[in-house]
């Protein structure tokens, strides 16, 4: 079986109840379960939480909740491969075993089934433990700064005349999913590891929300993205 896991612990801090804010009209939680349930290559899909009121929402979204996650699990030192870790084997002990996980972020608006299906693609034809979302930085790392005594100086002074578009391409995790192979979460094998596959997804979808700033440039670019789509 192909699991679609969502974490969604209630203890959010930088934004209360994060998880289950409304985004334009909706739980922010809904699209995520909406993309995972969309998707051809995801099975069954479930949200991990501590939240009753989490719990409502997701099944009213048509996530399952077979279980409530454990406080161990659900305080901001817990990792999201020990959570994967223990939602697999929550759903092999009903007897089923899980070829492959799907664990999609709560607040991650922007994906879609094409992006779940697709990544899934490059997990199984690549040989690899490990797929997740990722972007390209908007500016050339190589000419980033630092402070030194109040004064700027750049990491990498050698390139400062190099052409922009001679200069490598970098990325970044776009905080939004991950295919994962079950032996590599047991293992504890770090997802930016040497076994794992990049899905590029254009920056006008990556939005990593952290903070308040981040909720609102989210919105923006999401009503932005609409609007386009509508014209």
């Amino acid at each position: 079986m192909r699991l679609g896991l969502i974490p969604a612990r209630g203890g959010s801090k930088r934004i209360p109840r994060k998880n289950i804010r409304l985004f334009f009209g909706r739980p922010i939680i809904a699209y995520s379960i909406e993309a995972a349930l969309a998707a051809r290559t995801i099975d069954r899909v479930i949200v991990s939480t501590d939240d009753e009121e989490i719990a409502a929402v997701a099944r009213a979204a048509g996530a399952d909740v077979p279980f409530m996650r454990t406080p161990k699990l659900s305080d901001d030192h817990a990792t999201t491969l020990a959570v994967i870790a223990d939602a697999i084997d929550r759903v092999e002990a009903e007897g089923v075993a899980v070829d492959a996980v799907c664990c999609l972020y709560a607040t991650a608006p922007f994906v879609t089934a094409h992006d779940l299906d697709t990544a899934f693609g490059l997990l199984e034809g690549g040989n690899s433990s490990y797929v997740f979302a990722a972007t390209e930085y908007a500016y050339p790392i190589q000419r980033a700064l630092r402070l030194r005594n109040g004064r700027p100086e750049m990491f990498n002074p050698e390139l400062a005349s190099t052409r922009s578009q001679d200069l490598e391409p970098a990325y970044h995790d776009a905080g939004q999913f991950y295919w994962c192979r079950p032996g590599a979460v047991r293992a504890n094998r770090p997802v930016l590891g040497p076994n794992a596959a990049l899905y590029h997804v254009e920056r006008s979808r990556v939005v990593d929300i952290d903070t308040p700033e981040d909720w609102k440039m989210a919105e923006e670019l999401y009503r932005l993205r609409s609007a386009g789509q509508a014209s």
